[in-house]
């Protein structure tokens, strides 16, 4: 909404905006707008991105977990990432 339609907007106004808009949702703050326009500037949409973190596992991890596959592909990747001291598998 900051350049929505036919001009810029102050962030006061895009919360006036946004509950004349949508009077059946919680009304935004200044530092929630501030927060949205900072991501759709860095990464071009506003999508909620996932705060999970991926683990970095080595080659020495991965070789491990493939040698363990090997020797027993029935074995459940729970089981297999408790044996290798990871928290999830990355292949």
């Amino acid at each position: 909404m900051i350049g929505y339609g036919d001009r810029a907007r102050t962030q006061c106004e895009i919360a006036r905006l946004f509950r004349e808009t949508h009077p059946d949702l919680p009304p935004l703050n200044q530092g929630t707008i501030s927060k949205i326009e900072a991501q759709y500037r860095e990464m071009g949409h506003v999508r909620k991105v996932s705060s999970k973190r991926q683990a970095v596992v080595d080659d020495d991890t991965k070789l491990n977990l493939l040698l363990a596959l090997e020797e027993n592909p029935i074995t459940p990747p729970r089981q297999l990432a408790r044996d290798l001291c990871i928290n999830w598998i990355i292949v």
